[in-house]
């Protein structure tokens, strides 16, 4: 299996991350900001990444792609099928996506990505969003997060990928959990960045990300 997108890229690395933890191999290819080529467009029409391509098959879109991979490969589970905890599962993934990465892409767009890249951008709106917006997010976190340690079923699942990976990325540059303020969400966090399917990918993205990592 083949994936296009850039590593750093929240949605990238729930999918690196969701094949690794399923011991799916997969290669990932540069995409997006131009990169690509006719495979990629193929594949993401729209130019969303990540996109997949496994043979004649070619699909983009995090949720997408994942929902393919775990047809191919049931185990291990990361998905349940009691009907009450898929649904929480699903409902975190996507708090991760159209709540919690919105406010992330503010913040590391415009301290990392922008600077990087050379693009236009506004570290006072990633201020903005830091002190207006993500205490709310991690307010939500820290009252739901069980004493278990994972969000659903006492277990680990993809509500935990899903939610980890745009909360990484704002932690590449912020400081904000450090203060004590959301003890759960912290603790949590750190182990999720120290099992192996996401040290291995965060460690390839460092390379991308030079100082700003």
């Amino acid at each position: 299996m083949i994936i296009y997108g850039a590593r750093p890229s929240p949605f990238v690395r729930k999918v690196i991350v969701f094949a690794a933890e399923k011991g799916i191999a997969v290669e990932v290819r540069p995409a997006g900001f131009g990169k690509g080529g006719e495979a990629f467009e193929r594949a993401s029409p729209f130019g969303k990444i990540p996109a997949l391509v496994d043979g004649d098959f070619a699909i983009s879109d995090s949720t997408a792609i994942i929902t393919y991979m775990d047809a191919l490969h049931p185990e291990p589970n990361l998905i349940p099928t009691e009907p009450k905890a898929r649904a929480r599962t699903i409902w975190y993934e996507e708090f991760a996506d159209t709540i919690a990465q919105p406010v992330g892409v503010d913040i590391f767009f415009n301290r990392v990505v922008g600077k990087l890249l050379d693009m236009p951008h506004d570290p006072a709106r990633a201020d903005r969003a830091e002190a207006e917006k993500m205490p709310g997010i991690y307010d939500y976190l820290e009252a739901v997060l069980p004493d278990s340690g994972w969000l659903v079923e006492d277990r680990f699942t993809l509500a935990d990928i899903a939610v980890a990976c745009p909360l990484i990325n704002v932690c590449y540059c912020s400081s904000g959990l450090k203060d004590g303020r959301w003890p759960k969400v912290k603790a949590w966090l750190d182990g999720l960045r120290a099992r192996p399917s996401f040290a291995g990918a965060m460690a390839l993205e460092a390379r991308m990300l030079g100082k700003a990592a």
